[in-house]
């Protein structure tokens, strides 16, 4: 485990060569409204956990349960859903609110992606919504029941690299090769398409603080390429101020938020294959690095047995997840002796149980 402050909080990574310009919006409103026409949407619920509260010795534990987000069981599904909802919207407008016509609002549109799994269920589910095709480029550690659910939605599926990045180098490829819409759920200088997917976790963000109402005074949020992680700052830091103590959460294998705030500019990380394979990103996204380097207090990483082990306290609660859903969680067991007894925590579980 290490744990650094952020020595660039409130004042943000600073402008670079090498670093892509551009913001995260904190408004939600278009993402609110276009998510409507998506029939799957509805709200998540927030989780209050006292008994495993007053076990961990604070005043309480809140957690955004996510695994039934739209039938996908992650909080991803709602990037790509607004994303391609909001293609659609920008080519028929309000006829998106048809479910007829919007069947067809992208026919003949190909979005290819790379993906540890779930932004690949998101946009295989999206594209179905609007008519248009997804291509989903796996590397050859995604489990094979992701690949298996991505095919029977319709995707086409390629297994191509090692890790994560050389997967979206792939998918990066096919999409100048074959004139196909690149839909990342990360952002480079070269490419910020995915500020969009990024834009539409603020949903799950504005139904979390409006749940939980006065500001937590801790916040934990599991990290990849830092996209959910992001937005949920961006969100409590326009609902609560300075309120909240926010600590990104990442792999000891995949530190590569923590890295960039080190090295003050985007790093590229190696390390073995991490059990948090949703997680296991040894790159940063260059707008949540951005914001996270502005807005989040800390930056901890976690061995992949640690939060293994931790992970399994959630089962007696109803509320089992993965490594990668549940690492903010094993954050806060390992910190909570600090915290003390009055303090009022708030996490996301990002994912259901399966790895398969």
């Amino acid at each position: 485990m290490k744990c650094i402050q952020n020595p660039l909080r409130g004042t943000g990574m600073p402008a670079q060569d090498g670093l892509a310009k551009g913001e995260i919006t904190a408004d939600a409103s278009l993402v609110a409204s276009l998510l409507t026409h998506c029939p799957a949407h509805a709200e998540t619920p927030l989780v209050s956990v006292p008994d495993l509260a007053a076990d961990l010795g604070v005043s309480s534990v809140h957690i955004k349960d996510e695994r039934g987000r739209m039938g996908l069981g992650s909080f991803k599904a709602l990037g790509a859903a607004f994303s391609i909802a909001k293609a659609a919207y920008q080519k028929i407008g309000e006829a998106v609110s048809d479910p007829a016509v919007a069947a067809t609002a992208l026919n003949g549109t190909t979005f290819v992606t790379s993906s540890a799994g779930n932004h690949g269920l998101s946009v295989a589910a999206g594209a179905n919504i609007f008519g248009a095709k997804a291509v989903i480029y796996l590397s050859v550690h995604v489990p094979t029941g992701f690949a298996d659910r991505l095919r029977a939605m319709g995707a086409d599926v390629v297994i191509a690299g090692d890790d994560y990045e050389a997967s979206m180098a792939a998918a990066m490829d096919a999409a100048k090769d074959n004139g196909w819409q690149l839909l990342s759920d990360s952002t480079w200088v070269e490419d910020t398409s995915g500020r969009d997917i990024m834009e539409g976790y603020l949903a799950l963000c504005e139904e979390m603080i409006e749940q939980y109402g006065d500001a937590p005074s801790h916040i934990y949020l599991q990290a990849g390429v830092g996209g959910l992680a992001s937005a949920v700052a961006i969100a409590a830091r326009k609902a609560w101020g300075d309120a909240p103590h926010i600590t990104v959460v990442e792999p000891t294998a995949a530190p590569a938020l923590q890295a960039s705030i080190e090295q003050g500019k985007p790093a590229l990380t190696v390390g073995p294959t991490s059990n948090m394979g949703r997680l296991d990103c040894k790159e940063p996204s260059h707008l949540a690095l951005k914001a996270l380097a502005r807005d989040a207090d800390a930056f901890l990483t976690l061995d992949d047995a640690y939060v293994a082990a931790e992970i399994a306290r959630l089962e007696a609660y109803d509320l089992a997840t993965s490594p990668s859903g549940g690492a903010g969680f094993a954050a806060l067991v390992a910190q909570a002796d600090d915290l003390g007894p009055d303090a009022r925590v708030l996490l996301v579980l990002s994912e259901g149980p399966s790895d398969d």
